[in-house]
């Protein structure tokens, strides 16, 4: 299994990001929601020194259509809300995965937990890289797995694979293969883009977020 963190930004039009952005020093904790028909139940908890600002915020936002305030304190509110944003949900059900609670946001930004099979952990990473959204992976830790994370120039990429969707191993391996990591390189990202048939923009795209991904796996989770 394969646990991952992940940062990404929000739609700015969406009632969360428009909030949060407006208190940046808070902190938005979406404790758990569901969604039912054409809108999304949650419960959500705010942190911070204008919690009681950022609540009021939310309940007179236009897509909060219900909004029953639980606990408030100087630093902290606790409700339950409706919303008609169902978005976090519709991503999330692509890769069929529950999310996992709590989600935190702050200042346009949220952060959520995975716990998948690499199977899944991939749809999940092909669900970021087809989507708009800017994304950071944080952390990942992978169990259960006795893997390493050698690269070699005959072979190509071994370990970690699971982390990587197909494409961003096929274009690893490729630069691998024809020296691009080479010091000095033997071929221009230009030449990589045309032996994997796509343009120049899309090869340096996808080879960042599999460096990313890579990176994040060596220094951030894996002893």
């Amino acid at each position: 299994m394969i646990r991952g963190r992940f940062r990404m930004a929000l739609p700015e039009d969406s009632w969360i990001s428009t909030v949060s952005r407006s208190f940046p020093d808070a902190t938005f904790r979406l404790l758990t929601g569901v969604p039912v028909d054409d809108r999304a139940m949650e419960l959500g908890e705010i942190v911070g020194d204008e919690a009681v600002s950022a609540s009021e915020a939310i309940r007179s936002h236009p897509d909060v259509v219900a909004y029953d305030l639980l606990y408030t304190a100087d630093e902290r509110t606790l409700a339950q809300y409706e919303v008609t944003d169902q978005r976090l949900y519709d991503f999330l059900g692509r890769s069929s995965l529950p999310p996992e609670f709590p989600v935190v946001v702050t200042d346009g930004r949220f952060e959520f937990d995975l716990t998948a099979t690499r199977e899944q952990f991939e749809a999940v990473g092909t669900a970021l890289d087809e989507s708009a959204f800017d994304y950071d992976l944080l952390s990942v830790v992978e169990t259960g797995d006795e893997t390493d994370s050698r690269t070699d120039r005959e072979g190509g990429l071994t370990g970690h694979g699971g982390l990587l969707t197909d494409r961003q191993r096929e274009c690893l391996n490729a630069a691998l293969r024809e020296g691009y990591f080479e010091v000095p390189r033997e071929c221009t990202l230009a030449d990589l883009a045309e032996t994997l048939e796509i343009d120049k923009s899309t090869a340096s795209e996808i080879l960042r977020r599999g460096e990313r991904r890579v990176l994040g796996a060596v220094l951030l989770g894996n002893d």
